[in-house]
């Protein structure tokens, strides 16, 4: 549905910006993939062929073969948190790739919330001078596309969504249906709430987000939408909201 590069008529404007679905665009021969249906983004501009992956694991060779395909080459990485489906690692007994492969393929930037860093070196197995550590609004430049780094803990300390174009790359902290958990390690209830209701509320309507995960038959939908229709925006108190969702 939107795994081809995208953007108002397509070809006809500099932002190249590519959904890919692991078990289904890449990793095909994972099962692993194919069940947690991670959601890897390709972001670069067209003039100049500079692309960043957001999130690559399970192949990263395949991922950076997708981009040559398109005419583009990896220059950096965004890392929306330290989970190993989306920056590898050991994800409960099985082994991932991600980050520290792709630097086996090419010497880039890994940009990650500074919170982060630790979570990040421990998990994906490299090390703390491979990452560029951002604060909350920071800009990556990519060419001369920029795209805004927005602090959204909850789901982990230094949990980070992506501004680009009219676009809102959400990880794992919101999804078309649902938000991410809170009872993993570094997380934390409280923190997600405000991050959903206060740091992404300046997103308008018409913004669309692309999550971290297909958990839902769509890729992608407007904020305004989910807003609506997502139970995590539809409790009334912070009280309940923390009730329903403080334990998951």
């Amino acid at each position: 549905m939107d795994h081809r590069p995208t953007g108002p008529g397509a070809g006809a404007t500099p932002l190249y910006f590519r959904q890919l679905l692991a078990g289904r665009d890449f990793a095909r021969s994972s099962g692993v993939a194919a069940q947690m249906a991670n959601f890897v983004y390709a972001i670069g501009d067209r003039r100049t062929g500079e692309a960043v992956l957001v999130d690559p694991a399970y192949a990263v060779g395949e991922l950076l073969e997708l981009l040559g395909a398109d005419g583009m080459r990896c220059t950096g990485v965004l890392a929306t948190h330290y989970h190993p489906d989306h920056v590898g690692g050991d994800l409960m007994g099985t082994p991932v790739e991600g980050v520290a492969e792709l630097l086996e393929h090419v010497q880039v930037p890994v940009h990650v919330q500074q919170a982060e860093v630790p979570w990040v070196v421990r998990s994906a197995g490299v090390a703390a001078g491979d990452l560029a550590a951002h604060a909350s609004g920071d800009v990556v430049t990519v060419g001369g596309i920029p795209v805004e780094l927005v602090h959204t803990p909850g789901h982990t300390p230094g949990s980070q969504c992506f501004a680009v174009d009219g676009r809102l790359v959400s990880g794992d902290t919101l999804f078309l249906d649902g938000c991410g958990r809170t009872d993993l390690p570094g997380g934390s209830a409280e923190e997600l709430y405000e991050s959903l209701t206060t740091r992404l509320a300046r997103f308008e309507d018409d913004t669309v987000l692309y999550p971290g995960h297909r958990y839902s038959p769509e890729s992608s939908g407007a904020m305004g939408a989910v807003r609506e229709r997502n139970v995590a925006y539809r409790i009334g108190t912070p009280e309940q909201w923390l009730a329903m969702f403080g334990g998951r």
